[in-house]
């Protein structure tokens, strides 16, 4: 069924399976089923650490082009760099994560992201850093997360039980957020130490842990699902998953919202670096904190969805959180006191998050098992090439309207989108 005939009948049915299979117990009822497992928990681990070095890093990055350029183009380009290669190649790593061995996939793609980390902080440690040599050494590190994310996202049902499914994907995104919060802390603290170069070497060393933690997980955890269909080229295989994911009403509609706020509302983060300077008049300190209450609302917002919601309110309540994250950015860029943008930040992350872990909870649950690479390439293609898109032609904007009005419009968007979408869900009778 299109997702534009959804009506409210289907909409309650539907929403009902998801809830039925995440489960209506306690809030950390079935948190308990997803690390009962030693391969999940060394997982969750390593990828915390991983994850830690990967804000670490992106907000080195960040400050980094903000110091060589002091535009905001510049960051939205570098933004672009490290996103838009997902959106060319996404496609073709999910087909590949269907059909090859998924845990093989995430080592060589950790290893490749090693390296570049260890380039980084070499080139910056010697004063040879340039904006163009950061942006091609960014475009490298996108290609090799355009490869590794379908592959990773596809693995974790591999983790846990279906039961445990749903909290299992709460946890990664709590998880991620986290990191968003500590990384950015530690960011500041190291960059207004030791160096940027130093950001970059933990980054490196964080990889590794990551490495050793997939040492736990057996090796046929990966291995494509027994029958998965082998078209002739990734070409058919990847036109295979866009089909299914467009014909699918509930995968549909999660893609949309997953649009909205990730084109119109998640490019804000990459920003902050021009917003800590040129708005509240900040150094790096600022700019890491900014950062960092995003990933604080966005904890706050995964431990909320560890609770699964009432038959007949998932789908609603993913819809409903595109006018919380929009609202939250209209207050943002409305003011120029730094003790009222954060909180306002806090919201942004607690919305982002709860759309986020909404929308790939509905697709994870809701996905054959053969197409789960393919249509989880399609999200991730979305939330990171949507915010790359976005950042570019904000901060491609911001040259000549300020930082405050392009987000502001992008908030604007998201309200649009919300009005669409509920118009769809709620249809005709």
């Amino acid at each position: 069924m299109p997702v534009e005939n959804l009506g409210r009948a289907d909409i309650i049915t539907r929403g009902m399976k998801v809830s039925a299979l995440g489960g209506l117990g306690s809030r950390f009822g079935s948190v308990g089923l997803a690390f009962a497992g030693p391969e999940y928990r060394a997982y969750a681990i390593g990828n915390l650490v991983s994850l830690v070095g990967t804000w670490l890093q992106r907000v080195a990055v960040g400050w980094l082009a903000w110091e060589l350029t002091r535009s905001g183009f510049w960051l939205g380009l570098i933004a672009a760099a490290d996103l838009v290669p997902t959106v060319f190649l996404s496609p073709f790593a999910g087909a590949l994560a269907d059909r090859r061995d998924k845990l093989r996939v995430i080592r060589a793609t950790q290893v490749a992201a090693t390296l570049q980390s260890v380039l980084l902080a070499a080139l910056t440690w010697m004063g040879a850093m340039t904006i163009e040599l950061l942006f091609l050494l960014t475009v490298t590190l996108g290609i090799v997360n355009a490869i590794n994310q379908p592959a990773r996202l596809a693995l974790i049902p591999n983790l846990v039980g279906k039961e445990a499914l749903p909290s299992a994907v709460a946890i990664n995104s709590i998880t991620f957020n986290i990191a968003r919060f500590i990384g950015p802390a530690l960011a500041g603290a190291i960059i207004a130490g030791p160096g940027t170069a130093a950001a970059f070497a933990v980054n490196a060393a964080s990889f590794l842990v990551f490495l050793a933690a997939l040492r736990w997980v057996e090796p046929g955890r990966g291995r494509p699902e027994p029958g998965t269909a082998a078209p002739r080229t990734l070409i058919e295989a990847s036109l295979d998953g866009y089909r299914y994911a467009l014909h699918h009403d509930l995968i549909g509609l999660a893609l949309i919202v997953t649009v909205a706020s990730s084109v119109f509302g998640r490019p804000v983060v990459e920003l902050l670096p021009g917003f800590a300077d040129a708005v509240f008049g900040r150094g790096v300190q600022a700019f890491a904190w900014l950062t960092a209450v995003v990933g604080l609302g966005a904890i706050a917002g995964g431990l909320w969805m560890l609770e699964q919601p009432p038959p007949g309110r998932a789908v609603r309540r993913l819809v409903a959180f595109l006018l919380v994250l929009a609202a939250s950015l209209l207050a943002f860029t409305a003011t120029r006191q730094y003790w009222i943008a954060l909180p306002s930040l806090f919201a942004v992350g607690f919305g982002l998050v709860v759309t986020g872990i909404g929308a790939q909870t509905l697709i994870q649950i809701e996905v054959e098992p053969a197409m789960r690479g393919r249509v989880m390439s399609i999200y991730g293609m979305i939330i990171r090439g949507g915010p790359a898109l976005g950042a570019t032609v904000m901060g491609g904007a911001s040259e000549g309207l300020g930082l405050r009005l392009p987000v502001a419009l992008g908030a604007l968007l998201c309200i649009a989108a919300w009005l669409w979408a509920r118009s769809r869900m709620v249809g005709e009778t």
